[in-house]
């Protein structure tokens, strides 16, 4: 009898319609290499669903708080159904970007220097010298993101706003001009080193990364051998420092600019990396000769608990 892998996705934070993308792309290409599926749309019910619907696995396709941050992963824990990526204490920790950058500097990873601030504070007045750029603490999918530049006057006034929904603190660090570049690891191999680029010659928004033709996606990167081989070194450092289990994800800025510092930092660790046929995990598992039915199998077999 097949395996029963239970696709959960949906679910209610702001990257939900991101997450249904990811689920429907896994559930289908799960169904094609033979396992039995139920695509569960995750609500506040989900522990009394699964307890109905018994599955031998639990495919984790949830972005952002809640399905991102550990408390599904607590879930399942509790119930004993094996699941897929990042653990309980890895998901809360890359959650947190601030509370992940000390561990990952600790671990002699580089971040960008930078500071928690109130909603409030950053939006009176420059918290940091511009260029700089702020962002939710807990928010993925670049929901709440402003880089504020260098001549402006104000910092962003979308902070303002009553309708604010991204949380009360926010972490401000300094802009690092540069190459956007990412690199994920499956279980202990690091794949290959992508560098993004806005179609637009902007910077990598919520638009350039889920429009269609938003975004171009050089695989590899074309780097010197040893930044290459650096962004590997660092992609799995900064894995294993978080606690990362199954497929994470890494972004950085490398500022190759004329004059430029010449600096490679991490900018976050994705624990939930979006998992359509077009994102980048699978975009760089094809590189690595894993088509997307390839990997999805691999990450059902990768499934357990205590992670």
């Amino acid at each position: 009898m097949p395996k029963h892998v239970a696709v959960l996705m949906g679910g209610w934070s702001s990257e939900r319609e991101i997450s249904l993308r990811s689920g429907n792309a896994c559930a289908s290409a799960l169904e094609g290499a033979g396992f039995r599926v139920t695509k569960v749309d995750v609500d506040r019910d989900i522990a009394a669903t699964l307890r109905v619907l018994k599955p031998d696995v639990a495919f984790n396709a949830l972005h952002g708080p809640d399905g991102e941050d550990g408390t599904i992963q607590g879930v399942l824990e509790i119930l004993q159904i094996p699941y897929t990526h990042s653990g309980v204490l890895a998901s809360s920790l890359a959650m947190e970007k601030h509370m992940a950058k000390i561990v990952l500097a600790a671990a002699g990873v580089p971040v960008p220097a930078g500071k928690v601030v109130e909603r409030a504070e950053a939006a009176k007045a420059h918290v940091l010298d511009p260029p700089y750029v702020l962002k939710p603490v807990a928010e993925g999918s670049s929901y709440g993101v402003f880089i504020v530049k260098a001549d402006a006057a104000h910092p962003p006034q979308e902070l303002t706003r009553t309708d604010w929904a991204h949380g009360e603190k926010l972490l401000a660090e300094e802009f690092v001009a540069g190459r956007e570049l990412t690199c994920a690891v499956m279980g202990e191999q690091v794949l290959a080193v992508t560098e993004i680029r806005a179609a637009d010659g902007g910077w990598y928004d919520y638009h350039a990364k889920y429009s269609d033709g938003g975004s171009i996606h050089i695989v590899p990167a074309e780097l010197k051998g040893n930044i290459y081989q650096r962004i590997q070194e660092l992609t799995l450092r900064a894995h294993k420092a978080l606690g990362c289990r199954g497929v994470s994800r890494t972004d950085f800025r490398f500022d190759d600019t004329p004059g430029g510092t010449g600096q490679i930092v991490v900018l976050e660790v994705n624990t939930q990396p979006g998992m359509t046929e077009v994102s980048l995990v699978p975009e760089l598992a094809a590189h690595a000769g894993y088509s997307f039915g390839d990997l999805v199998r691999w990450m059902v077999e990768d499934a357990s608990c205590n992670r």
